[in-house]
């Protein structure tokens, strides 16, 4: 189950043409335009008439925990072999309910600064998943460590692109910073 699951991560991580390894995100060009936006969601969680909507998660947005599913319930072989979730799936979870709120300070800077603290936690996760199954991967596929570790830290490292491509405040989607509250367009 475990070996179909590394190899695949392998092969991908392989294929990638970017180095894996943490972005400076401090506050550059594009931190100010995104800070523009906490400003907005700010404004609207200030706002008397609305209030928190109840936390709901979709596990790993992007469609990867319900595809994942999908090819589980259809694929039985699939399931026997990466189960029915992505082994990351709880990460994505705890990152939800981070984004539910969009940060306990409403203030712009610390609402941005709480994002991109949830967003590296995230990316951590995913590689603390790794670690946490080390030894077992290591004896199932007789890779190095450093190589599994590698690999998670290659899909944490995508998953933490992607957030912070698509995860801005008033966007509009879904899965935006402060998603529990109404949109902030």
């Amino acid at each position: 189950m475990l070996k179909v699951r590394c190899s695949f991560l392998l092969a991908l991580a392989a294929a990638w043409p970017f180095p894996v390894g943490a972005q400076d995100y401090s506050f550059g060009p594009l931190a100010r335009l995104e800070i523009w936006r906490h400003e907005r969601l700010a404004q609207t969680r200030q706002s008397e008439d609305v209030a928190l909507a109840p936390f709901t998660t979709d596990g790993c947005s992007g469609g990867m925990s319900a595809s994942w599913e999908v090819i589980a319930d259809v694929f039985p072989w699939f399931a026997e072999t990466f189960e029915n979730k992505p082994p990351w799936e709880e990460c994505c979870v705890t990152h939800d309910l981070a984004y539910h709120l969009g940060g306990v300070d409403p203030t712009p800077e610390a609402s941005y600064h709480a994002r991109l603290v949830s967003d590296e936690a995230l990316r951590a996760c995913v590689a603390t998943e790794a670690e946490l199954r080390s030894d077992a991967l290591v004896e199932q596929f007789g890779r190095k460590p450093e190589e599994i570790a590698w690999a998670f830290e290659f899909v944490g490292q995508r998953m933490f692109e992607a957030v912070r491509a698509g995860g801005a405040p008033c966007s509009g989607l879904s899965w935006r910073w402060g998603y529990g509250w109404p949109q902030c367009w």
